[in-house]
């Protein structure tokens, strides 16, 4: 039930702006012990969220499905049907319901759902993933605009400044931790193929679950999110500055790499005003230019570049933009046509850069190797990248750098990035009547 105080401060900021919220009214022998922490705890805790991820798992026994492929009899099947849940933790960036976590807590999940410190649950559902840098965005549908965290800046973050982290370790919801930033630019690899790097590290309390949560200041600004803890020490955990997840926003929740792939041709600047750093295609066309500032889009007033790219997502292919710019001190509308952009194929960008025909695993396959998806290797082409490492018919791959491949499309969109002499991970499995072989093999696109 929203509170006359909570709905007048909406109206007055408007529909695009966060939520400002009626804290308790502290007693005077708590008013004596208010520190800057609390403070901060107090104006963001509402905006943090546990998540819960759960992958859901269909075993078939007493069969193989794949006795068939290779010309076997086959024996009559048995399914058993079983959950596990992990926990992460995450952070609303915008009060239309956008949350922001990594991508290692939800990337293998078929159900979220993210848990707010009163305890108010919410489906939630992926809009964006980048798992090289281990982001992803969230949805969810509340029924009013939520507090949103306030996004800092780390370009000029200090060793031995105070942090707080916010999130989920162990399962314990909403702890709140603080200590200080212990150093900057730190590199930590994952694996052979991806290194996190320009990490903050903090001895600020971080264990299983906080990941995906936020770093904030002093001043309760978001300045990173917690992605990583050393296993082997104690207080050493690291964090995904905050710049990185704004250089990146654009791309993730980016209409042309989602899939309605709609170019429209506008980047802006997240640091000064709104202003455009990139125009091209569609918006250069409407004679949009780097340099205009973005004052409003379809009549709706801009406060910030994620007020922009949030309304892209809700684009249809045959919707018109009105956007209204201030170049020179004058207004100037321009009316954007949006261009459709096509999806990639997955399957051929497979065949053209490693040499592998494939195809998608059926759900009956998926589930009888306990896998979320994958491609069955039908065919493979002589002195290709994949032949020279071993690749044969009958393989299943199920894990494609840090995508794990459940349609052909999501697959185009990742391959089509991969240049010659760009080296991916593979990770498949060899498929007997006796057993299963599990192995990774690293190769390099032709």
């Amino acid at each position: 039930m929203k509170g006359p105080l909570q709905l007048a401060c909406w109206l007055a900021l408007g529909i695009l702006a966060t939520p400002c919220l009626a804290e308790e009214k502290l007693t005077p022998a708590q008013e004596a012990r208010r520190t800057p922490i609390v403070d901060v705890v107090r104006r963001t805790r509402d905006a943090v969220v546990n998540i819960s991820a759960t992958q859901v798992y269909e075993t078939t026994v007493g069969v193989s499905i794949w006795d068939e492929f290779f010309g076997l009899p086959r024996r009559r099947p048995q399914t058993r049907r079983y959950e596990r849940t992990s926990i992460g933790s995450g952070f609303v960036i915008h009060p239309e319901g956008y949350i922001v976590t990594n991508a290692h807590v939800v990337s293998q999940a078929a159900k979220l759902k993210a848990i707010f410190a009163d305890k108010t649950e919410f489906e939630a559902e992926q809009v964006g993933i980048d798992e090289r840098h281990d982001l992803a965005v969230l949805k969810i549908n509340a029924d009013r605009p939520l507090p949103a965290l306030t996004l800092g800046r780390s370009d000029d973050l200090m060793i031995g400044e105070t942090v707080i982290a916010i999130g989920n370790p162990l399962g314990y919801q909403h702890t709140v931790t603080s200590g200080i930033i212990s150093a900057l630019d730190r590199e930590v690899p994952l694996n052979e193929d991806i290194t996190y790097r320009h990490l903050i590290q903090t001895d600020a309390s971080i264990n299983r679950g906080n990941s995906g949560g936020p770093l904030l200041n002093i001043a309760g600004e978001l300045i990173g999110i917690n992605t990583a803890v050393r296993g082997d020490a104690q207080n050493i955990g690291f964090a995904i500055p905050v710049d990185a997840l704004r250089k990146l926003l654009p791309q993730i929740l980016s209409i042309e790499h989602g899939p309605k792939r709609l170019e429209v041709g506008i980047r802006l600047s997240w640091r000064q005003k709104l202003r455009v750093v990139e125009a091209h295609g569609p918006a250069a066309e409407a004679g949009i230019e780097a340099g205009d500032e973005l004052v409003s889009v379809d009549g709706r007033p801009l406060k910030s570049d994620l007020d922009f790219y949030i309304y892209l997502l809700h684009l249809r292919p045959d919707d018109r933009l009105v956007v209204e710019t201030r170049r020179d001190g004058k207004l100037q509308k321009h009316t954007i046509r949006p261009r459709p952009v096509p999806i990639p194929d997955g399957a051929r960008l497979m065949r053209e850069k490693f040499g592998l025909v494939v195809r998608l695993l059926t759900p009956a396959e998926a589930r009888q190797l306990d896998i979320r998806g994958g491609l069955i290797v039908t065919s493979v082409e002589p002195n290709s990248p994949a032949a020279r490492a071993g690749f044969e018919r009958g393989m299943v791959v199920f894990q494609v750098g840090q995508f794990f491949p459940t349609d052909l499309d999501q697959l185009g969109l990742l391959l089509e990035n991969v240049a010659p002499g760009d080296k991916l991970m593979f990770r498949l499995l060899r498929i007997t009547r006796d057993y299963l072989q599990a192995y990774a093999v690293q190769l390099t696109a032709r």
